[in-house]
């Protein structure tokens, strides 16, 4: 691995955090009220225990609430599809 690599690819995650922790704490204190009805009435220690996962998992949570899903999404396993 070169320097150059390197010095891109820490480059390249510390921004990909930076953008999900930006996204992240938003998220946990009211975009999740409309993905989960559930979390509306969650605790403020649980908004903090969700920040890191939704700042990792960002792309896939600004998706959910770009289209307005309010369901949480179908399992698609194999076990599912033979029923």
């Amino acid at each position: 691995m070169t320097p150059l690599f390197a010095s891109w690819f820490v480059w390249l995650t510390g921004g990909y955090l930076l953008l999900g922790l930006g996204f992240a704490i938003p998220f946990a204190f009211r975009l999740v009220n409309r993905l989960d009805p559930v979390a509306a009435h969650g605790t403020r220690p649980f908004r903090l225990l969700i920040i890191p996962g939704a700042t990792l998992l960002w792309p896939l949570l600004l998706r959910r609430v770009l289209r307005r899903d309010t369901m949480p999404p179908t399992e698609r396993t194999a076990h599912r599809n033979i029923q």
